[in-house]
């Protein structure tokens, strides 16, 4: 595999211009699951297995694991404020600095995967229950300082889930664990 293909295993966030009702359906339930099948792929690995970066100069599962409940979070704290203000200018962070601190590096993966089932249940929860108008919400990202929908931001998180998961199963597979 090329750089390229271990970075985006799925490649790139690929979010249609007319977002469907269907679409909208099929990533809440993709956003869903996504707990539950990350927990089943890394069950059994050990702590050596998880200290492994998935590519050169990446992210270890572990982290990977952590940095999925860190942007889940955010993003879940995102879509609250766009729900509740005008097209509010989001928070950013660094999400790369957050990967290095000691509890992303060392803290065992059950506590975000726990975090991950609760955050995700109530996100669902949430999503599943918002009208028409709500999913037209929009908020701006500072770095870009675009305007993001929500229509759009299911898609990018659906594709997040997606997309870290296959970071970690591809490892698996290389490394003969799976």
């Amino acid at each position: 595999m090329n750089l390229e293909e271990l970075r985006y295993p799925i490649g790139q966030a690929d979010i249609p211009e007319n977002i469907t009702k269907k679409n909208i359906e099929d990533w809440i339930s993709l956003i869903e699951r996504f707990p539950q099948e990350l927990e089943y792929l890394v069950r059994e690995l050990s702590d050596k297995q998880l200290d492994t970066p998935y590519r050169e100069n990446g992210w270890t599962i572990r982290q990977v694991i952590h940095h999925c409940y860190d942007s889940h979070q955010n993003s879940y704290t995102r879509f609250k404020w766009a729900l509740t203000e005008d097209k509010p200018v989001i928070k950013a962070y660094y999400e790369e600095r957050w990967a290095e601190l000691h509890d992303s590096k060392s803290m065992p993966i059950f506590l975000s995967i726990d975090a991950l089932k609760a955050l995700h249940s109530k996100w669902v929860y949430l999503l599943r229950g918002l009208t028409e108008e709500q999913l037209n919400k929009s908020f701006i990202h500072p770095a870009t300082n675009e305007e993001v929908g929500l229509k759009e931001n299911i898609g990018i998180y659906a594709w997040h889930c997606r997309h870290h998961y296959y970071h970690i199963e591809n490892l698996m597979k290389r490394e003969g664990w799976k």
